[in-house]
């Protein structure tokens, strides 16, 4: 079994809260090694668990289903990937419900109901509820598809604070919190790019977000487009606004040594401008821009670019520009050679790599190529680094691959494709007008291993080494759950991946495509026996 090296083993074990611990947080509140207190696993947004030590290559083979928790059938994806300190687990269901649940039962600790914090969205936006949460200060905190943000007491679910970050009528937060010295950091992106033909698009900003941890007060923003103004109107008469998008959908790191926060912004929903498609290395502590890495020319996409005929609502359809090739994954930090490098896969299916002082591109590597799908074929939601190899996964690519690459150089050390006969067995093979060989989860890694889902229905753990399949799940089935309702799994979740923490390997089932079942979505719990 290979060792992490001691700069990743550090991060791991000292700062895989995110930051400082205040004071008044108990003990048995605080993160710990073997813990997942946040999305991005550590504030290097590493996705690696150092401290894991019982799922190894040797015992792996023996995961077996612990627990399910089963949610309410709402017809909206699951996407609120756990957070895990000690013997809680904190998630958000696509009920707009925010939940607490025992590590080692399933038991429901506390609920928080969404609804209770503001008014309903704008008719047509979708309300699934909550990101990926942030565990400190023993607070909960995490985003919702409205754009609030919200801090709940961690061992009772009381709301200590919740703030309205969006003036937007269509903004949102797929971006999950960071936290770090008394502040949270997310992104702010929008399902603007969803109007139709007489929809007056588009006037949404995206922004990046410092709050202060104890009170949610916004201490600074940074936009990533201009004020949208009014430039004529689209052949339905409605008003045409520009530029306008870029949105945060991934989440942050912060290099700690520094002070600099780490973010990548989407495409421009209308007109060419601003920091779209943009790697942003901004000052922790006031917002400045430190220096950018913009990685596309042009991209100007919204929803009706796949729609037949609808050049004059996809103005890059004529010349090639309706790319959405979003940097929507979290980067990743990792030293090479005494610096420390910053990477970040795009949609376009390249991974970028850039000196983290200077924004200098170090270099660069093709994963998987540009089809139909434009965006949808590269690479989404984040990679993982094991302190020897960066881990990235591709999405619809025909098939999708997971490859690991060394940090120095970016040379593909070896590619695994979506197993061929995903489709053909277990719950999935009911359903072949629906499945499909891609991977939408964030990648993570333990010592050893490497963890990745499918949208075929089935979570797969791979050997670090060789990229061997040790270890698979069929998830399209029927479970019990703890909190006495039926579920059934899916396709694995996007807007995160699979957490690893004290010996528990925690799946959320259930996001696009949806495979039809009577029964709402689960989040699984594996262990050893």
């Amino acid at each position: 079994m290979r060792r992490a090296r001691g700069w990743l083993v550090l991060l791991s074990a000292a700062v895989l809260l995110g930051g400082a611990v205040s004071a008044s947080a108990s003990e048995d509140e605080r993160a710990r090694p073997g813990d997942w207190p946040s999305w991005q696993g550590d504030l290097a947004g590493s996705r690696f668990n150092g401290a894991e030590d019982r799922i190894t290559p040797e015992t792996v083979g023996g995961l077996k289903l612990k627990w399910a928790f089963a949610y309410p059938k709402t017809g909206a994806w699951v996407k609120s990937q756990p957070a895990v300190v000690g013997d809680d687990v904190f998630f958000g269901g696509p009920d707009a419900r925010f939940y607490a649940v025992d590590a080692r039962n399933g038991q429901l600790k506390w609920q928080f109901d969404l609804t209770s914090v503001g008014p309903a969205p704008m008719d047509g936006v979708a309300f699934n509820g909550a990101t990926g949460p942030a565990v400190a200060e023993g607070k909960v905190f995490f985003g919702d598809s409205r754009g609030y943000a919200y801090a709940l007491d961690q061992r009772t679910g009381e709301l200590i604070w919740a703030v309205d970050t969006e003036d937007h009528p269509r903004g949102w937060h797929t971006s999950s919190p960071l936290y770090h010295q008394g502040r949270i950091y997310l992104g702010a992106s929008s399902a603007e790019h969803g109007g139709g033909p007489d929809y007056p698009c588009c006037t949404f900003r995206g922004h990046v977000d410092s709050l202060d941890a104890k009170t949610g007060e916004l201490i600074w923003r940074y936009y990533t487009v201009p004020e949208p103004q009014a430039v004529g109107t689209w052949p339905s008469g409605a008003t045409r606004y520009e530029p306008s998008g870029a949105g945060v959908w991934g989440s942050p790191v912060i290099d700690a040594e520094t002070g600099t926060l780490f973010v990548g912004t989407g495409q421009n929903y209308s007109g060419n401008g601003g920091d779209f498609d943009t790697l942003l290395a901004l000052d922790a502590i006031d917002g400045t821009l430190r220096w950018k890495q913009q990685v596309t020319d042009v991209d100007s996409w919204r929803d009706l670019c796949n729609v037949p005929d609808s050049a004059g609502y996809c103005p890059g359809l004529q010349d090639g520009t309706a790319l959405d090739f979003d940097l929507g994954a979290s980067p990743n930090l990792f030293p090479v050679q005494g610096r420390t490098l910053v990477g970040v896969g795009q949609k376009s299916g390249v991974y970028h790599a850039f000196d983290a002082r200077t924004g200098e591109v170090r270099w660069r590597r093709q994963l998987s190529v540009p089809s139909p799908l434009g965006g949808a074929t590269g690479l989404q939601w984040g990679s993982s680094y094991d302190g020897e190899r960066l881990y990235a996964a591709s999405y619809f690519a025909g098939p999708g691959t997971l490859n690991a690459m060394d940090p120095a150089t970016g040379e593909v050390v070896w590619t695994t494709p979506n197993p061929a006969d995903g489709c053909d067995w277990g719950g999935a093979a009911a359903h072949p007008d629906q499945c499909v060989l891609a991977h939408t989860p964030a990648v993570t890694s333990t010592p050893g291993l490497v963890y990745e889902g499918s949208t075929d229905g089935k979570m797969r753990i791979y050997s670090a080494e060789t990229g061997e399949v040790l270890w698979e799940y069929d998830t399209v089935r029927d479970f019990a759950g703890a909190n006495g309702l039926t579920g059934c799994g899916g396709s694995i979740s996007g807007n995160g991946g699979a957490v690893v923490a004290n010996g528990t390997l925690y799946v959320q089932t259930g996001y696009e495509p949806m495979y039809p079942s009577e029964h709402g979505n689960v989040l699984l719990a594996f262990d050893l026996p």
